[in-house]
This record gives structure tokens, C-alpha cells and sequence, in this order.
């Protein structure tokens, strides 16, 4: 699972928006999608990059 620029460019806006201004019952809404998606991502990636690690023994 890949998050493209145009999404974590969103995320960063509904962010710096909620500082400032703070944000829409929508907003919030769409704000928490996309952090679920985001943090789903890098769980997929760290997952993928696991099934690549391997227990070695190490020899004295």
C-alpha cells in the first residue's frame, strides 16, 4: 500500500488548518480517514520489510 503525495499534502493541510483555525466536523472526518490510511501504510511496509529479516546465530 502506497500513500501518494497528493494525500499526505491533505494530510499536512488539515493539520497546519487545525492549528490555525481548527476544522469542520467533515474535515475532522476526512482528516482521521487519511490518517488511517497513512498509518495502514506504513504498517504494510514494515510488515513487508519483515518477511526480508532473518534470526542469525551468532558463532563464537
Amino acid at each position: 500500500m502506497i500513500m501518494n503525495e497528493v494525500k499526505i499534502r491533505r494530510i499536512n493541510e488539515l493539520y497546519h488548518k487545525s492549528k490555525k483555525t481548527g476544522l469542520t466536523e467533515m474535515e475532522k472526518a476526512e482528516q482521521q480517514a487519511l490518517r488511517k490510511e497513512y498509518l495502514a501504510a506504513i504498517r504494510a511496509n514494515i510488515d513487508a520489510q519483515m518477511v526480508n529479516v532473518r534470526k542469525t546465530e551468532k558463532r563464537t
